[in-house]
């Protein structure tokens, strides 16, 4: 349905309220500070409205010259009027896109979580692959990746995996990753020759700050304990591992991959932080939006998103029936095609949606 012109006439006047009001100078700093920000962040919007109504005035002249005028006079406003047709509507879908409510989660770092499936040790393999992939991924948009914690599998790649990606946008591009991945390949222990399927699972949640999750330290055990595994001499020598029980919800974290007790205790928090608010965020937008599941998948880590079938050097994500031919560029971090393709699909389905 296309945008009413009484909206884009308010879009561009609140616009121009905004611009005359950090004019002024007056305002507290507070104020100019929020003002500044809606004024931000309405610009691309009335950008888009101006574009839509000058079009609109245009289409309305150019009808009007192909019922007066000469013959050949008429024929050049048609054509004219038959590219404006293709701009208007493309300039239409840019509004219709700027007005859909945002994810304020969007612009945010995020957690990326890992875990080995069904498959053995090949899954623990797949689940090393993956971190690989979105560690590629991430260098090519210039973002921080930092191994928060690991399991480590005896045959290679990892048990499980928490991640942080730093850097603006991480959030929107990963947030359609969770759910199961699924791979189809030989296995190297496998003899014969034989395809096997495995599977990993993979998680994408919205870093939080200090001051988006208060925490009270009354509901939180703290149990410090001596670490365990593989990372050196001073793993049985030093009671530095943390297990951190959150009360009323029953999260427990398990920080042990540093030599400080310190560290592991900030990490740990820096955790239980982003999944309490990922938490808080479901829970919100299950009211908001009566738990409406998006074309490209609810993002449960139950739900099958993908597989990557070796022998045919494929790979197909089975929310969105795309098949892409490029196993190894996107197993490379090449992924902008397929993270495209999620986003777009997304932006449709809530575009059918928008109430005008």
């Amino acid at each position: 349905m296309p945008i009413s012109a009484e909206r884009i006439a308010q879009i561009e006047a609140r616009r121009d309220e905004l611009s005359a009001l950090m004019a002024t100078g007056d305002l507290p700093g507070d104020r100019f500070v929020a003002v500044s920000k809606e004024y931000a962040e309405i610009g691309p919007v009335a950008d888009a409205a101006a574009d839509v109504r000058r079009l609109r005035a245009e289409a309305h002249s150019l009808a009007a010259m192909t019922k007066d005028g000469d013959e050949e006079l008429r024929a050049m406003a048609a054509e004219e009027l038959h590219a404006n047709a293709d701009a208007l509507g493309e300039a239409e879908r840019r509004l219709s896109l700027a007005l859909l409510p945002r994810d304020a989660a969007d612009v945010r770092s995020a957690m990326l979580e890992i875990r080995a499936g069904t498959g053995g040790d090949e899954a623990a393999l797949f689940a090393g692959d993956l971190l690989r992939m979105y560690q590629r991924f991430a260098d090519r948009h210039g973002w921080r990746v930092e191994l928060i914690s690991a399991s480590d599998s005896d045959a290679g790649g990892y048990k499980e995996v928490v991640a942080s990606v730093t850097g603006t946008g991480v959030f929107a591009k990963l947030k359609f990753e969770s759910g199961v991945h699924r791979v189809q390949r030989v296995p190297v222990t496998e003899s014969g020759g034989r395809i096997h399927t495995s599977a990993a699972t993979v998680a994408v949640l919205p870093e939080a700050e200090e001051v988006d999750v208060q925490i009270d330290d009354k509901d939180l055990r703290v149990d410090i304990y001596r670490s365990s595994g593989a990372g050196g001499q001073h793993v049985n020598t030093t009671d530095s591992a943390i297990r951190i029980t959150h009360i009323p919800t029953g999260i427990v974290v398990i920080q042990q991959d540093e030599r400080s007790q310190h560290k592991n205790r900030a990490k740990a928090m820096k955790v239980l932080r982003t999944r309490l608010y990922e938490a808080e965020r479901e829970r919100l937008a299950s009211e908001r939006a009566g738990a409406r599941k998006s074309m490209v998948g609810s993002g449960d880590r139950s739900e099958r998103i993908r597989t990557y079938n070796f022998p045919q050097g494929r790979v197909t994500d089975h929310r969105i029936n795309l098949t892409l031919h490029r196993l190894p560029e996107i197993l490379e971090g090449d992924m902008d095609e397929l993270v495209g393709a999620l986003i777009a699909e997304d932006e449709a389905e809530r575009l059918a949606t928008l109430d005008t």
